[in-house]
């Protein structure tokens, strides 16, 4: 059973917010933070399913939050290694 969009806007807002919170440096703002955590979301999801754990969807809503935070986590950092922002890197 996959969550809702409200659910999905959470995961975003809270995941963005824990990964603005975890990297070094400033974050991206709080609408681009939930952009980073909702797009986030989905590669960490893209990741632990082809790794056998499931999709971000496939877990309960504290699982979804963290496997969503590791995907926006490797997605602020890829966005920053190749911006050149490697001042605030991990």
């Amino acid at each position: 059973m996959g969550h809702g969009l409200i659910a999905w806007i959470i995961i975003g807002v809270i995941a963005g917010w824990i990964t603005g919170k975890l990297m070094k440096g400033s974050g991206f703002g709080f609408i681009m933070d939930m952009v980073v955590g909702l797009v986030g979301a989905l590669v960490g999801g893209f990741l632990a399913s082809h790794l056998g754990f499931g999709g971000a969807g496939d877990h309960g809503l504290i699982m979804s939050i963290f496997i969503a935070v590791i995907g926006a986590v490797l997605l602020t950092f890829l966005v920053r290694l190749i911006s050149g922002n490697r001042a605030a890197e991990l």
